[in-house]
């Protein structure tokens, strides 16, 4: 009888940890805001769903802020906060967008429960609704709420991976924020929609390592396509999508990883992940399989829970996202 009950007793315990790992991340969880704000996925999906209505770039622009956001100094909607010297001053952060669509969330959720939601609940909230019209419905993951607000915004603090760098130099990066080689293929698997400026690949069409001839690793004949939409000696800056399957660049799906397979890649890392030893299997995998977008949204659910505010002291609830409340009552 005392084996059945220490059997019953450890499957019981192994069942909870079980549901722990799929609601938790440590101090996050899935439905965080039940019984504090119950309507706010409902109303985070009503203003996201008009501004998609409205002008459907706003998917991958706020995909950008997300990761902007979380991977520099976790998730804690610093980016969000206006300043001389803040988070949005800093050169990789000048052409991010998407704050009006946070601020209308924000307003919005403040009517029916006055500080209660982080603004860095409202932008995963937001990212994750994003990603599902983007996809047209075929994916929704479920994102773990409970995040404080920050009360520092500093550019100097922004660090960000560049898109020149190396698949090792950027893995290492992503290991800093404790997220895994595979996390960063499909976080970059975001660039299956959204765009580029031309500046950024100017060297791989004109003058790949001063060579003065284009990127041999690109596609001749993309070199070509793009050079058209970038003139060498353009005074303006055009942009180009990021997927160059122009019957998939404005939709979530495993496109990217197949033009990067055939030498279609847009940014210089984007190419590199199918050519490095380190994640080309990877790309195949993503590329020839049917599960990239419940893998996406299991990464970004990963990146959601990078260096998150676990003290009140360090952290708030803020009224306006734009500005730190600065006020005991906030946390």
């Amino acid at each position: 009888m005392a084996v059945k009950i220490s059997t019953i007793s450890v499957l019981i315990l192994s069942l909870a940890l079980l549901s722990l790992g799929h609601c938790c991340y440590g101090q996050l969880r899935v439905g965080f805001y039940s019984t504090k704000c119950p309507n706010v996925e409902n109303i985070v999906s009503k203003v996201v769903g008009e501004a998609f209505i409205k002008d459907s770039s706003i998917a991958p622009a706020m995909i950008r802020l997300y990761f902007h956001d979380c991977f520099s100094n976790g998730c804690d909607a610093s980016l969000l906060l206006d300043g001389v010297n803040s988070e949005k001053k800093a050169s990789p952060n000048l052409s991010v967008r998407g704050y009006e669509v946070i601020d209308d969330i924000k307003s919005a959720v403040e009517k029916e429960c006055d500080r209660v939601v982080s603004c860095a609940d409202i932008i995963a909230l937001a990212t994750r609704d994003l990603v599902s019209l983007a996809s047209g419905g075929k994916t929704r993951y479920e994102i773990p709420t409970g995040r404080l607000d920050g009360k520092i915004s500093s550019a100097l603090l922004v660090d960000l991976p560049s898109p020149k760098m190396t698949v090792s130099e950027t893995a290492a990066k992503f290991a800093q924020r404790k997220l895994s080689l595979s996390d960063m293929v499909l976080l970059l698997g975001g660039h299956t929609i959204g765009v580029a400026h031309c500046s950024f690949i100017m060297d791989r069409l004109y003058n790949f390592q001063n060579t003065q001839q284009p990127d041999p690793s690109m596609d001749p004949k993309l070199v070509q396509e793009l050079r058209l939409k970038c003139p060498k000696d353009s005074s303006t800056d055009g942009i180009i999508n990021l997927d160059q399957n122009s019957t998939s660049s404005n939709t979530m799906d495993v496109s990217f990883y197949k033009e990067i397979n055939i030498r279609r890649g847009v940014l210089h890392i984007d190419q590199k992940l199918a050519t490095d030893d380190l994640t080309s299997k990877m790309v195949s995998d993503i590329a020839n399989g049917n599960d990239f977008l419940v893998r996406f949204g299991q990464a970004m659910v990963n990146l959601g829970s990078v260096r998150l505010i676990s003290k009140t002291k360090d952290g708030e609830i803020r009224r306006s996202c734009r500005s730190p409340c600065n006020n005991p009552l906030c946390v």
